[in-house]
């Protein structure tokens, strides 16, 4: 476990506040923020590198505010994976552990094992971060800490690394957490998700619940949530939601009519809120298009025109403009060509009432 109870911690000029958060044991938690964030002084002072200077930290139920980096039972690995220059890889893998077969097989699973002759300053820097894992690993932390530890790595070699470090979590049982710039990998991999920014936690919680249901609209702007609407709520009648709506728990909150202030768009969503000012974020994957008017549950239906398509791959994301207020719905590819969508054609596009998180 790794609990963070307002903690605080200076780096320079640089200040960590008051922050609070809680990786249970045996958990995988990420840290995500922009650049300069803090993340990385917040894996020091969890690590004992940067002192503490207020709060509490609880490493598996026990006080680490004051204990020195070699009595927390905590393994660092930084994104540039720092190696001892006189060692070999295979040296550099063995140092600081008790089991030297262990540390070879722990080399074996993380693909370091094939560098063991290598002189490691002729690494590059992806193999450089498979040696500091595989020497982290090695050691049988009961807290990993790791900082971007997948960045240099290709994307194959990112894939079957983050599946093998997943594996040995598994059964190895030790807390992780993780920074990362990667959304995707931060759903994939945590059960806690800890949005840092400033030096302070805005907000943390599971992956899905912060990515789907951001805390404010600077949050959903930061994941990348393409719709975010300012506009004015005003209550509306529960009679407006379909059938599997009404049936649905979210039942207890209330019905609303929300109405962007650029273009006028109107739309019905449930939430927890007060009438008044208010954001609406709607995930691109929850919109639904089509190329004519269908029978459909989602209380929110219009009719607009495509302004952009974005490939990438396997995704394709569609503007549609709606009287003024442009709309992003994000689909596969194939079904895109299979809709046989282009920029200038009419659209239909719809979402539930329930995709609609208010902040």
């Amino acid at each position: 476990m790794i609990a963070a109870a307002c903690l605080s911690a200076q780096a320079g000029s640089f200040r960590l506040t008051d922050v609070t958060f809680e990786v249970p044991d045996s958990g995988y938690g990420v840290v995500i923020g922009p650049a300069g964030a803090g993340k990385t002084t917040l894996l020091e002072a969890i690590g004992g590198i940067v002192p503490i200077t207020s709060g509490a930290l609880r490493l598996h139920g026990r006080d680490a505010t004051r204990l020195p980096p070699d009595g927390r039972g905590v393994g660092l690995v930084y994104q540039h994976g720092y190696l001892f220059p006189h060692l070999s890889v295979e040296a550099n893998v063995a140092y600081g552990a008790t089991d030297v077969a262990f540390a070879r097989e722990i080399g074996r699973r993380i693909g370091a094992d094939d560098l063991w002759s290598r002189d490691v300053r002729s690494l590059s820097g992806g193999e450089r971060q498979l040696v500091a894992l595989a020497r982290a690993l090695a050691r049988r932390p009961s807290v990993l800490l790791l900082d971007e530890p997948f960045s240099a790595l290709d994307p194959r070699r990112r894939s079957s690394v983050r599946r093998e470090l997943r594996a040995l979590h598994r059964e190895a049982g030790f807390t992780v957490l993780q920074v990362t710039h990667d959304f995707a990998e931060a759903g994939l991999l945590g059960d806690v998700a800890i949005l840092l920014d400033g030096g302070r936690v805005l907000q943390a919680g599971p992956p899905e619940e912060v990515f789907r249901k951001p805390a404010s609209p600077y949050i959903a702007e930061f994941l990348e949530a393409e719709n975010v609407f300012a506009g004015v709520l005003t209550r509306a009648d529960p009679a407006t939601l379909d059938p599997d709506e009404r049936r649905a728990p979210s039942v207890s909150y209330q019905t609303f009519e929300f109405r962007t202030s650029l273009g006028g768009l109107s739309m019905v969503a449930v939430g927890e809120a007060e009438p008044g000012p208010a954001h609406a974020v709607i995930r691109a994957e929850e919109v639904v298009l089509s190329s004519t008017a269908t029978a459909s549950s989602a209380r929110n239906s219009y009719q607009g025109r495509i302004v952009e398509l974005a490939t990438t791959g396997a995704l394709t994301r569609v503007t549609v403009d709606i009287g003024g207020t442009p709309l992003v719905a994000a689909l596969t590819t194939r079904s895109a060509r299979d809709l046989a969508l282009a920029p200038g054609a009419s659209v239909y596009a719809s979402f539930k009432a329930m995709a609609v998180h208010l902040c």
